[in-house]
């Protein structure tokens, strides 16, 4: 099912980008464009809108105040030039927070968290992770009645099986009751990649790459197009990957 999307942004040439980035991209559907929020005010009276691509400095009324008198609210992304308000994005529960000029495989990103999400959902974003993992670090997932520890280090890959996923290692599987995108958020982005609607893997667990898989363990798996931008743009720039 397609996301039915608007942009909401007083500059012609943003709203020209996102609109060629949305064009793009297999399950967005764009419904309209609004030069201000009270346009989109309308608009969302009068049509379904799933997803919103939304400015915060705009004349007539700011996308924070926007948001505040949506009920229920849709969706939210954030493209905006100004970062002072990132930290009230997150009290006001948008997915995410997209600083311009905004890269295509950054509002890739932003998008697949927003496929991930049920279509009513207003789930929090993660704060930012730290930079680096600790050698020891680990999660505890529950499996089979009990909480079961697993070593970062360990993850060959993880692989959602709709509902649940599969944690493999070198010496087990672990199937856990619980959504790919919670894993997602979770993990360091800055070891971990989402590579496929289905697949997160360890970037230095990757043995080789092509333009449309990936092998690790002599397994090999699939890059989803729609991550596929954004996965080529950090394999082919991480010198680390065949350590």
């Amino acid at each position: 099912m397609s996301l039915k999307c608007i942009i909401v942004d007083d500059e012609p040439l943003a709203l020209e980008v996102i609109e060629t980035y949305i064009d793009r991209v297999d399950g967005l559907e764009l419904v309209g464009s609004c030069e201000n929020a009270v346009q989109a005010f309308d608009l969302i009276k009068k049509q379904t809108v799933n997803l919103i691509f939304l400015d915060i400095q705009m004349p007539k009324l700011t996308g924070i105040d926007f948001i505040k008198v949506l009920n229920p609210a849709p969706k939210i992304v954030f493209t905006t030039a100004y970062r002072e308000y990132a930290i009230e994005s997150y009290e006001l529960n948008v997915i995410d927070y997209l600083l311009k000029p905004i890269s295509f495989g950054r509002f890739l990103m932003a998008v697949n968290k927003a496929m991930d999400l049920p279509i009513a959902s207003h789930e929090v974003p993660e704060r930012p992770k730290e930079d680096s993992v600790k050698e020891d670090a680990y999660i505890f997932l529950k499996a089979d009645r009990k909480m079961v520890k697993v070593y970062l280090k360990d993850i060959l890959y993880i692989e959602s099986l709709k509902d649940y996923v599969k944690i493999k290692t070198p010496s087990k599987e672990v199937i856990s009751l619980q959504k790919i995108s919670y894993l997602e958020q979770k993990l360091p982005d800055d070891q971990f990649l989402r590579i496929h609607r289905s697949f997160i893997v360890p970037i230095k667990k990757i043995e080789a790459f092509c333009g449309h898989s990936i092998e690790v363990s002599g397994k090999e798996i699939p890059i989803g197009r729609n991550y596929k931008t954004i996965a080529m743009e950090i394999l082919n720039s991480d010198n680390s990957i065949l350590d």
